[in-house]
């Protein structure tokens, strides 16, 4: 049966059209110079580095007194003599033995804590009060009884490095774990991982940002703890660390060793910061896309 023609549907004529000569694309105007130098974030922090030396020199100039504020040509050369002889080095590793047992034993507790708070209930109770109690106090303050309990040695270094650790990074991961979405949560419990299982394979990797921040807190908190003890009673069996260092050169008045100690711990952070952290995010968090 035919299709009456009133209700068939209209057929065009083919035709060609016929393609238009290109014109010419339109383009952005390239980037100034300048601002195509500043997009990169190195070069950026390396300028205000700069400037700050500069502005470093011509206050020691300006004073002029080695005692008071030595020039940053006379803080590089004590660094690099401290470097070569040495003597910096050796204490560098010092702390950084101290350090790293401090922050390894205040993470693991940390994690301990954490992991009873997301279990139970009396966990839950127990890491807000101690926080509540503890995570205030100044570390430093802690000192005189560290002495009192642990002796004049690295049990006394590590104790405070424990507490400075502790809260920070207990804090980030408690509130990395709340965040976490309750169908992630569920989603492991119906594979029936419970208890450390559950911690581990679901938690951990759904709130490692936070874990990483907490990470970086208390990193800066252990590190400028076990300067500030070592300015204290750095000696240890013999030896002490970088705080150690700077406390003897102030007492014999070197100021410009002085300088080329606290160059010593500002390096440490900032290749810490970048080469550790900076990399860890990077390959984790960045990567997964669970981080800008």
């Amino acid at each position: 049966m035919s299709t009456p023609a009133r209700l068939r549907p209209p057929v065009r004529d083919e035709y060609e059209r016929p393609l238009e000569a290109p014109g010419e694309l339109a383009t952005e105007a390239p980037l100034p110079m300048a601002r195509r130098v500043f997009a990169h974030g190195w070069l950026r922090k390396t300028l205000i580095a700069l400037v700050l030396i500069v502005v470093w020199e011509i206050a020691a100039r300006v004073i002029n007194n080695d005692l008071l504020l030595p020039t940053f040509g006379a803080t590089l050369t004590a660094f690099v003599q401290g470097v070569w002889s040495g003597e910096l080095l050796a204490k560098t590793a010092v702390s950084m033995s101290v350090l790293l047992r401090g922050y390894v034993l205040g993470a693991g507790c940390a994690f301990v804590l954490t992991s009873l708070a997301v279990s139970t209930r009396v966990g839950r109770d127990l890491l807000s009060m101690l926080t509540a109690m503890f995570n205030p106090l100044p570390s430093i303050a802690l000192l005189p009884l560290a002495l009192l309990w642990f002796g004049l040695g690295t049990g006394s270094l590590l104790f405070v490095l424990v507490h400075a650790v502790l809260w920070p990074l207990a804090l980030n991961t408690y509130s990395g774990f709340q965040s976490v979405p309750a169908t992630l949560k569920m989603t492991g419990r119906n594979y029936g991982l419970t208890g450390l299982r559950h911690v581990l394979l679901i938690l951990v990797p759904a709130a490692l940002p936070s874990i990483l921040a907490g990470l970086r807190v208390g990193w800066a908190f252990a590190w400028r703890t076990l300067i500030a003890a070592e300015l204290v009673f750095g000696a240890s069996s013999g030896s002490g660390g970088l705080g150690w260092y700077i406390f003897q050169n102030r007492n014999e008045l070197y100021t410009d060793r002085v300088f080329a100690g606290l160059a010593a711990v500002i390096v440490i952070g900032l290749l810490v910061e970048h080469l550790v952290f900076d990399t860890l995010e990077r390959v984790t968090v960045r990567r997964w896309g669970t981080q800008q």
